[in-house]
């Protein structure tokens, strides 16, 4: 069968549809030159500024844009290779100086690097661009903030090859995040070409048409089913991948996901369950490559604006009923790291993430609940995102049980993936729901800007503290040498501690499936994969 065919024919319906894994024919995926990849998510677009787009759309973003600075790697002991937070190295950018009074940058682009079209990047296609990441609002202008990147006006074009970047602050995180997926170089000459009054940042063109420069371009995409890429051979910004052509498909069963890798039909089954992590590394059928990924936790959130989450003491009561070692063991099947069982409510450090000082106590939980209004219990929707159910489901009924026990009763609210990310993180309107954030910038400060400053997008508890705020706003832009930074992350995370609006479970890892011929397999901050440093190497 030709990859054509398939493409169009019998693998898509059989994908999609739940056919048993035998009627799919075994040897679609081992053309030399392609290589198939399986994910269990849904991409809802390919402009990561666009308002509701989901985390798998990120993966597109990152693959087929250029930015002007990237994370250098390095290598594992499994032989795959991790991001290097603390080494910036040029994409677009050939070269960057910074100002003596240390209030702005210059960058110089590559002389060589090119759109898509042919078209020359140009320094107003940088300026263009990274105005447009803050101009939409949402995500992508929070995510500018963080780094101080807040106005038009800190975008300046130099000459055409030369822009000026202008600081409103001095930050430790300004450099780092221009690295992060948002701040992606479009080709400005053609999304103007297809804005209008209405659309002036041509959102609704670059939504189905992305305009980049990046190494790999979009051959096809069928949403909900596949996303096709082929290498852009004239790219310059780095080392031209070794894979023509790369397929994204999207197959909703893990056991389907599962049986083929380990059946080698495709090259890799991106972000693998705990479960089948474990035992496909126990039994070789392939090779499990994966690290616990930064900055993040699987957490249960309280969401402040229902009752009775209001009273801190239910909050805590419900991080008391919490069955944890039971969660790691079945949810997570000892995977990762466990976040409870800390020894203080007064941490003596700052590292982070770090176990909460909860641990599973029913009797503190009732004693707790007993000085409430709602100590005869109440009822509330359990929800979580059927995209993450391999952790997210089992965890929920785990919970369900504990809460139980306190008399609060929890009903199962399962969220569909496109769905998630409106219901719980833009609307905020979810009661009591799984979430796992994890911060790009691998600061504890960075971390509590998104998970607990007001109306912030990762902030679905919807949590709101003025002391907070003020912390958070005062060691953003500080140095973590600098003496005052270490006391006021402590007391960051000493109110998230008394307060709990999120109650950590574990920090997860996030591993995948390879088959043995596919190497260079990268793990990022942003848990989508890198697909410009995979190979396929010949036996």
């Amino acid at each position: 069968m030709q990859r054509r065919d398939f493409l169009k024919g019998v693998g898509i319906a059989a994908l999609s549809s739940g056919v048993p894994l035998a009627s799919i024919p075994s040897a679609w995926a081992q053309a030399a030159d392609t290589l198939v990849i399986a994910i269990g998510s849904t991409i809802n677009s390919l402009d990561l500024h666009r308002p509701g787009t989901n985390r798998p759309s990120y993966m597109v973003t990152v693959n087929i844009y250029d930015r002007l600075v990237r994370f250098a790697t390095k290598a594992l002991p499994d032989g795959s290779l991790n991001f290097d937070y603390n080494t910036l190295e040029g994409e677009l950018a050939e070269s960057w100086q910074i100002a003596p009074d240390g209030m702005s940058v210059v960058f110089k682009l590559k002389p060589d690097v090119k759109f898509w079209d042919g078209a020359p990047i140009t320094a107003e296609d940088v300026r263009w661009s990274l105005e447009r990441a803050i101009a939409l609002g949402g995500f992508p202008a929070t995510q500018m903030k963080a780094g101080g990147l807040e106005k038009a006006d800190q975008f300046e074009v130099v000459d055409d090859r030369s822009i000026r970047v202008k600081f409103l602050r001095k930050s430790k995180l300004t450099l780092p995040d221009l690295a992060v997926p948002v701040p992606f170089i479009i080709n400005s000459k053609v999304a103007k070409s297809k804005a209008t009054p209405q659309d002036p940042w041509a959102a609704e063109y670059l939504h189905r048409n992305p305009a980049g420069s990046g190494a790999y371009k979009v051959e096809r995409w069928d949403p909900g089913q596949q996303i096709v890429f082929v290498r852009n051979e004239e790219w310059k910004a780095g080392p031209l991948p070794a894979i023509r052509r790369i397929v994204l498909r999207e197959v909703p069963s893990q056991a389907t996901r599962r049986a083929l890798i380990e059946r080698g039909d495709i090259g890799m089954a991106f972000e693998l369950p705990p479960k089948d992590a474990k035992e496909i590394s126990e039994k070789k059928s392939a090779v499990v490559v994966g690290a616990p990924i930064a900055n993040c936790i699987h957490v249960l959130n309280t969401n402040l604006n229902f009752e009775p989450f209001k009273d801190k003491r239910v909050r805590q009561a419900i991080a008391y009923a919490i069955p944890y070692q039971q969660i790691f063991e079945q949810g997570a099947y000892g995977r990762g790291l466990p976040m409870w069982g800390g020894k203080s409510f007064t941490p003596t450090d700052i590292a982070w993430p770090q176990p909460s000082p909860y641990s599973t106590d029913y009797d503190k939980a009732k004693e707790l609940l007993a000085q409430t209004e709602f100590k005869n219990g109440f009822e509330v929707p359990l929800s979580f995102d059927l995209g993450t159910a391999d952790w997210g489901e089992s965890t929920a009924l785990i919970i369900q049980e504990g809460l139980a026990k306190i008399g609060v009763k929890t009903t199962i609210d399962k969220v569909p993936g496109a769905n998630w990310r409106t219901m719980a993180l833009v609307d905020k309107k979810l009661p009591l729901h799984l979430e796992n954030f994890g911060g790009w910038l691998d600061t504890p400060c960075y971390y509590f800007l998104w998970a607990y400053a007001k109306g912030n997008l990762f902030n679905s508890s919807n949590y709101s503290d003025a002391e907070m705020e003020q912390l958070i706003n005062e060691t953003l832009p500080m140095e973590m040498s600098d003496p005052a930074y270490a006391p006021k992350i402590r007391r960051m995370i000493a109110k998230a501690f008394d307060e709990v609006p999120r109650i950590p479970l574990w920090q997860p890892s996030l591993e995948s499936g390879l088959r043995k011929d596919v190497q260079g397999y990268s793990s990022w901050y942003h848990r989508q994969p890198e697909l410009r440093t995979m190979k396929i190497v010949k036996g």
